[in-house]
């Protein structure tokens, strides 16, 4: 089995001259966020896998930026493929939707991720529910900066659908939790790209810096960007930096403060739910029927979601573990 990531500008004479797929197997495209960060990284790591051990040809397709438009022109490649089974982690679900409709009604399967409010899709799959990890990454920061000050919220973009999920039901919690924690401003698209979290989360501290307490940020970067902020200003026991990233990259940072931990799920193990559920779906697999699936293990099943329940937690304790692992 070969996989195939392509980190170019997508185009369909560049995926349509890839290596041709073998008609005997079942063949899965799997289109990211952006490419070249760790998160996806270890998520095509998992998909290999999971590739290799079912004997399906599984490939990802990864943009060079999170634009939703080299999303809409990957999946509309993978229909020209023929491929039998199209997986999306989305941008922007909403611009998604047509070409979804038009995959489906030429028989390919389509499955997403991140994305519960997909409609033109056969299923959607959650490692947690949204208002698990954002609770979660929401009563960390509570606990860590005391109730007090104010604070950022970072999303890798403001249509992307699961990041603002879990920043809704972080943000919900403080409200109850933390009624005197005020947002300093609207949240900021910039999660996906550790450089922009870096230069905002710099601007903020000279903008509010009487009361700005931490960040809390959902996509990967946004953590290993605020944090490189705090380490630049000096201030690892002033600043709190909570939420998602990758424990390989982020290690260094929570052992030196400037992180203080937060919760995700293993992309690892997305990737390889992204060909197994694909694999089972091709076979035509009533998914909503099952109570316990490969990878995902027991999961509820709510319309087209199948909700799993797999956090982790990244701490000082957990970090160094996890990234030995190849998160």
């Amino acid at each position: 089995m070969k996989t195939k990531t392509l980190l170019k500008t997508l185009s369909a004479a560049v995926i349509l001259g890839c290596a041709s797929m073998a008609s005997a197997k079942t063949t899965i495209g799997v289109v990211v966020k952006i490419g070249g960060i760790p998160w996806f990284n270890a998520m095509e790591q998992g998909m290999n896998e999971s590739a290799d051990k079912l004997g399906v040809d599984a490939f990802m397709i990864a943009p060079t930026s999170a634009d939703p438009a080299l999303q809409v022109r990957a999946v509309e490649d993978l229909i020209a493929r023929k491929v039998d089974v199209i997986g999306v982690v989305p941008n922007d679900a909403e611009v998604l939707e047509p070409v979804f409709k038009r995959a489906r009604e030429q028989g390919i399967k389509v499955i997403t991720h991140e994305s519960v409010k997909s409609q033109n899709i056969d299923y959607d799959f959650e490692m947690i529910t949204n208002k698990a990890l954002g609770e979660a990454n929401a009563k960390l920061f509570a606990e860590k900066t005391g109730c007090k000050g104010g604070y950022a919220i970072f999303v890798g973009g403001l249509s992307v659908p699961g990041h603002n999920a879990w920043a809704d039901a972080a943000v919900d919690y403080l409200k109850t939790a933390c009624p005197s924690m005020k947002q300093v401003s609207e949240r900021f698209g910039v999660a996906d790209d550790v450089e922009a979290s870096r230069t905002t989360t710099l601007s903020l501290m000279k903008a509010h810096k009487e009361n700005l307490v931490g960040i809390m940020s959902f996509g990967s970067q946004g953590p290993i960007g605020s944090a490189r902020a705090a380490e630049e200003r000096g201030v690892a026991d002033k600043f709190i930096s909570v939420g998602l990233f990758s424990p390989g990259q982020g290690a260094s940072l929570v052992h030196k403060g400037y992180i203080k931990g937060g919760y995700i799920w293993s992309p690892l193990e997305a990737g390889k739910a992204f060909v197994q559920l694909g694999k089972l779906v091709a076979e035509g697999k009533d998914l909503a029927k099952e109570k316990e699936l490969p990878v995902l293990g027991k999961i509820k099943v709510d319309g087209k979601v199948i909700y799993a329940e797999k956090p982790l937690e990244l701490s000082k304790d957990t970090v160094d573990g996890l990234a030995d692992l190849g998160l």
